[in-house]
């Protein structure tokens, strides 16, 4: 059996979150990603963008996990959280999603504009990997002969 590979770009933005939703995301309450203005409202961005989470049969495909973020504010910074001088962590709630490698790069732009935009933070942290492989899903023989449930 062999897995069919898609070219694709990872994109992975890093979302501040308040202390409450952290820990009901942490506890698998994911109802949390609709009741949370800030998170449903990435969400939403990205829905609107058709391109990302293409897997085929399944679209809007993303995953998601929490943590922490850290910085030290310095002169000449407007943030969000924290004060100049100061130490801050951030409750931190991390999408991911993928979108077809040859997708053009005004397209890529659009998208990336969009989530500075929308950003809670002075200055956003989001990375777009180069061109990586993941698992398209199985050959579709597989399907058929009942091998893949």
């Amino acid at each position: 059996m062999s897995i069919e590979m898609k070219s694709v770009r990872k994109l992975r933005v890093h979302w501040p979150i308040d202390s409450t939703a952290f820990a009901r995301l942490a506890m698998g309450e994911d109802e949390v990603l609709r009741e949370d203005q800030s998170i449903a409202l990435l969400l939403q961005a990205m829905a609107e963008s058709p391109e990302l989470g293409d897997f085929g049969n399944y679209r809007h495909v993303f995953e998601s996990g929490v943590g922490f973020e850290g910085f030290t504010v310095t002169a000449g910074a407007n943030p969000t959280l924290g004060h100049v001088g100061q130490r801050t962590i951030s409750p931190t709630f991390v999408f991911t999603t993928y979108f077809d490698a040859s997708l053009d790069d005004d397209a890529v732009e659009s998208i990336l504009r969009r989530l500075v935009e929308i950003h809670p933070w002075e200055v956003p942290v989001i990375e777009l990997s180069g061109r990586l492989s993941v698992s398209g899903g199985l050959p579709s023989a597989a399907y058929a002969d009942g091998a893949a449930r």
